[in-house]
């Protein structure tokens, strides 16, 4: 593995660290983490491509020095950026959270043509809620309660991210949250090192965003990759999203949270790879019995 600071066109410094050859698959990080998120994929998928694993700007304990406040707009034209610096013309695109959100951002922007195939994890097109709208965080994450967590990370950036990871629709982050098991604590501690003010930015632009739209204009082989036990989705959010990707591809990890990659990366990156060579692989029936979600 090696890391490479590039520059993007506004000026700001991005680090992006690559290991492995071959095909190029990109991967993008969830809001608040780094490039060492996917570390449980890298062995098997540095084998057999050439990963390139960008800290988000803002992100990473990279210091920001053009604006202090990029949106998910930047974050997409940085992903252009880097793969123009690469010299890559299609890749095979994978986002986790933010990660899946900014790359339905540059298909707003330029569509698929710079994407051979497309993976999103855990993620609802639109965050907030409404009347007409409850797909998004918790099924119920209207404007209001939007400019509460601003205020809240603004008062305490650290204790409200972790926050609004526990007091969702998983009953175990909650309880494990509540008597401050070691997997939060570690995760206190990562979260020190973010510079709140940028993170916060970014965070406004994800809840202002909406690519319900952008969805349809997806027409390359994509995978989803949904928890059943998700922090903040339910099992009809990936079926929306589903319904609106012609050649999607919908996989249900029975037991997981936000993160079903991490739990089962072996699973995750068979799937991947089945998706890039047109194979099938031997798990989960892809579109499931309707079960309750914890």
């Amino acid at each position: 593995m090696h890391h490479q600071t590039i520059t993007a066109d506004d000026g700001e410094q991005l680090h992006v660290h690559v290991s492995g050859s071959g095909k190029p698959v990109l991967l993008l990080h969830g809001w608040t983490a780094n490039h060492a998120s996917w570390a449980p994929l890298m062995a098997p998928l540095s084998q057999q491509f050439q990963v390139l694993r960008p800290d988000a700007r803002g992100h990473g304990g990279h210091a920001l020095h053009v604006s202090q406040a990029p949106d998910v707009r930047r974050l997409g034209r940085d992903v252009i950026n880097i793969l123009d610096h690469f010299g890559i013309e299609r890749t095979v695109a994978v986002g986790h959270s933010m990660g899946a959100l900014t790359l339905w951002q540059c298909v707003q922007d330029l569509g698929t043509a710079r994407f051979s195939h497309l993976a999103f994890i855990d993620q609802s097109p639109k965050l907030l809620t409404d009347d007409s709208w409850r797909d998004g965080i918790y099924g119920d994450f209207d404007s209001a309660h939007a400019q509460r967590l601003v205020a809240d990370l603004q008062a305490d950036f650290v204790e409200a991210v972790l926050r609004l990871i526990a007091f969702g629709l998983n009953g175990k982050a909650r309880e494990t949250y509540l008597r401050n098991s070691s997997g939060w604590r570690a995760a206190r501690e990562a979260l020190q090192t973010i510079d709140p003010q940028p993170a916060i930015a970014i965070w406004k632009s994800l809840v202002a965003a909406d690519y319900r739209p952008v969805l349809p204009a997806i027409e390359v082989p994509t995978l989803l990759a949904y928890g059943t036990a998700s922090n903040f989705y339910t099992e009809a959010t990936a079926r929306f999203v589903a319904a609106h990707i012609a050649q999607a591809r919908l996989s249900f990890y029975e037991g997981a949270d936000h993160c079903p990659h991490l739990l089962q990366p072996e699973r995750f990156v068979s799937e991947l790879v089945a998706l890039i060579t047109g194979g099938t692989v031997a798990c989960d029936p892809v579109y499931p019995p309707s079960r309750q979600v914890v």
